[in-house]
C-alpha cells in the first residue's frame, strides 16, 4: 500500500458517493414528473400500447435510476463489495442512457447529469487501491 492509498481511498468514495447523489437527484426528479409523462400521452393521439409502454418506461428509468444510486451508495460505504471492473460495468448503464439523450434529445441537463454520475463512478472506481 502506497502512502497516498488512504486519500486514494477517500476520493473513490466521494466520487463513488457524489455519483449515487447525482443518480438519486435525477430519479427522483424523474419520478416527479410522471404526471406530466401522463398528461402528455393522455393529451396525444398515441396508440394505447405506446402510451403505456412510455409510462412503463418512464417510472422504470426513474426507478433504474434510484437503484443505481443505492448501489453506489452501498459502494461508497463499503468499496470492497465490488472489483473495480464491476464497478466500471456499472456505471456504463448511466453512460449509455446519457449517449442515447445526446443523440435523440441534444444537448439536455439530465444527459449532462448521468455523464457526469458515470464519469465520477468510473474515476472513483479506477482510483480505489490494490
Amino acid at each position: 500500500m502506497t502512502s497516498d492509498a488512504p486519500m486514494g481511498n477517500l476520493l473513490s468514495r466521494t466520487l463513488l458517493g457524489f455519483s449515487g447523489l447525482i443518480l438519486l437527484t435525477g430519479g427522483l426528479m424523474h419520478a416527479g414528473a410522471y404526471g406530466k409523462a401522463v398528461a402528455a400521452t393522455g393529451a396525444s393521439d398515441l396508440p394505447a400500447f405506446y402510451a403505456n409502454s412510455l409510462k412503463a418506461l418512464w417510472l422504470i428509468d426513474s426507478a433504474t435510476l434510484m437503484i443505481l444510486s443505492v448501489v453506489f451508495g452501498c459502494l461508497a460505504a463499503r468499496p470492497a463489495l465490488a472489483d473495480r471492473s464491476v464497478i466500471v460495468l456499472v456505471a456504463i448503464i448511466p453512460a449509455a442512457t446519457a449517449a442515447l439523450l445526446y443523440k435523440f434529445i441534444g444537448n439536455f441537463l439530465p444527459a449532462h447529469m448521468l455523464l457526469v454520475a458515470a464519469a465520477a463512478a468510473v474515476v472513483g472506481a479506477l482510483r480505489l487501491p490494490g
